[in-house]
Formats: structure tokens, C-alpha cells, sequence
């Protein structure tokens, strides 16, 4: 069966003992992602985990402390892999523009089942970093995580958009905004698709993703360009 090639990069005071490194430890990640997607994270616990693996609760906390330490890997690792994909598919590409499309395609398709990842089901981890995810940064912990590097991970995802989005308009004052909203925007687009159909324009009889990645496409345009594009006409005219 195919593996992943690499390893992630994720901040070692989330565990303590790294789980990509053994097959216990992958195996915790897989069975953690079906089972907080079956019963939210509220419902989820250790005892549980440990029955469906056949292992200890100890075993478990050998490589983290809590629950919500995680949740924080996990989502994490959905960032991580999000930005090795925008660097690995946008390294050889000088077109700006082009750049920025394959970007927010890799935005929207991250969440697709990847065969090449054996121990993480990315289309389910997506629904637990739509469902879950908020609740990694939005707790009374969050300052002092921060201070701990817990969300650099995301940080540097949306560092790496916000420079493409430069490269296309270096004037544009909010690339870190418009970064960070296209990726809450790919999130939540999604899911109101498939479960609140009325706050979207995207038809969740469809094909999700392709109509997800138009509406930012269309938004990133609009933003970025539309000034430009007025200006040049003006200039032809």
C-alpha cells in the first residue's frame, strides 16, 4: 500500500511521543479521526479510543496528554499538509495568477480522500476541522497556546497564501485577512452544501469542490483585480 513520503512537521509540545513515528502511534491518528467524527470531541475520550485499537488508555497517554492536545495535532496536521500541497504544486510556477489558482485549489481539495496518506482520512479530518476545528483556538487556553506556538502551523498556511496574493497585487492592504478568510470561506462552503444548503450558493447535488473553488476564485478576482482591470481599460479607452 502507498505511504506517506514524508513527515509532517508539527510542534512537538502537542505530544509526547511523536505518533507518525510508530504504528501504534498512526494507528491512534486513524482511529481518532473516525472517532471524534462519529461522536464529537465532547463524547470522544481515551477509555473508548483504547477499545477500538485493543490497547491501554496508558498506551495512549504515552504520546498525549489529553484530548485536546489531540485535537490540536490533528488539526495541525490538516494545516501542515494543506501548505506542504500549495508548495509542493506552486514551487515551479512564475505566473502570479496561476499561482494564486492552484493555491485555492489546493485550498478546496485538500479536503479529498488522498491515497498516498495511509494513517489520516483527509475528507473525514476535514469535517472534524470544520465541526472541531474553532474549538483548538477558541477556549480560555488560547494566549497562553499561543505563546507555546500551538497555531503556527496555521499562521504560517496563511503567511505563505497572503504571498501569493501579493505577488499578484503588492498594494492590496489585507492579504492576511483575505488569506485566512479563504480558508474559513472553503471550510464553511462545504459544509453549508451539504447540510445548510440555504446560506450558499453552491449546490451540494453538485460537484462541492470545483463549485467551492469558483466562488473563491470569483471573490479573489473581484478583489484583487477588479481596480486593475478597470485601469487598464481606462487607459486603452
Amino acid at each position: 500500500m502507498p505511504i506517506l513520503a514524508i513527515e509532517l512537521s508539527i510542534n512537538e509540545k502537542l505530544f509526547l511521543r511523536n505518533p507518525q513515528r510508530t504504528a501504534l502511534g498512526r494507528k491512534i491518528l486513524q482511529n481518532s479521526v473516525s472517532m471524534i467524527d462519529e461522536l464529537g470531541i465532547e463524547r470522544f475520550n481515551f477509555r473508548r479510543l483504547a477499545e477500538r485499537i485493543n490497547s491501554t488508555e496508558t498506551s495512549i497517554y504515552r504520546y498525549f496528554e489529553n484530548k485536546q492536545l489531540l485535537l490540536v495535532y490533528l488539526v495541525n496536521w490538516y494545516w501542515e499538509w494543506m501548505n506542504f500541497r500549495i508548495e509542493m504544486k506552486t514551487t515551479h510556477i512564475d505566473d502570479a495568477r496561476e499561482k494564486l489558482k492552484v493555491a485555492i485549489g489546493c485550498i478546496v481539495d485538500t479536503a479529498q480522500r488522498n491515497p498516498w496518506v495511509t494513517f489520516i482520512d483527509e475528507d473525514v479530518l476535514h469535517r472534524i476541522v470544520v465541526a472541531e476545528g474553532t474549538k483548538a483556538y477558541h477556549n480560555k487556553e488560547v494566549d497562553e497556546q499561543n505563546k507555546e506556538g500551538f497555531f503556527l502551523s496555521y499562521k504560517s498556511l496563511c503567511h505563505k497564501v497572503a504571498e501569493i496574493i501579493l505577488e499578484n497585487n503588492p498594494a492590496f492592504p489585507y492579504p492576511r485577512a483575505l488569506a485566512s478568510n479563504l480558508l474559513e470561506m472553503a471550510n464553511n462552503h462545504i459544509y453549508f452544501a451539504r447540510h445548510l444548503p440555504r446560506l450558499t450558493e453552491v449546490d451540494g447535488e453538485g460537484d462541492i469542490l470545483k463549485q467551492v473553488e469558483e466562488l473563491l476564485v470569483y471573490f479573489v478576482w473581484k478583489m484583487l483585480f477588479c481596480n486593475v482591470n478597470k485601469e487598464k481599460g481606462g487607459q486603452n479607452r
